[in-house]
């Protein structure tokens, strides 16, 4: 969902990669969760961190605390920041608890990025 924020509000300047420690693939709640709200991630990837090994980056962003954790350290990166969000796809519950989980943390994610891209002036 983070991906899909960026890549709306970033503007054309910005490119924005997506990986982890474990990539399960796309949620499919977390794109209807963006669907509902007009970002269409259906056809984002979840690559795995070894994929990105050697590339320089300006940002390296981490949105849980298992990667903040493990994430490995990348040649040239310029800043590294954790926005800490619970992490939708380990929540128990109904279906429904599970979508709200999953809206909740989309908007919070939202703010975050919107609130960045305009401090950071990317």
């Amino acid at each position: 969902m983070a991906e899909g924020f960026l890549s709306q509000y970033g503007g054309q300047g910005i490119e924005v990669f997506s990986a982890g420690l474990k990539p399960k693939g796309v949620n499919p709640l977390a794109i209807t969760a963006m669907d509902e709200i007009g970002i269409d991630i259906s056809k984002h990837t979840s690559d795995h961190l070894s994929k990105y090994n050697g590339q320089k980056f300006d940002y390296l962003i981490t949105v849980c605390d298992n990667a903040a954790e493990n994430c490995p350290v990348f040649a040239g990166e310029g800043t590294c920041m954790h926005w800490p969000f619970d992490d939708p796809a380990n929540e128990a519950g109904s279906e429904a608890e599970i979508m709200g989980v999953f809206r909740r943390v989309r908007d919070e994610i939202g703010e975050r990025v919107k609130k960045w891209v305009v401090e950071s002036s990317v």
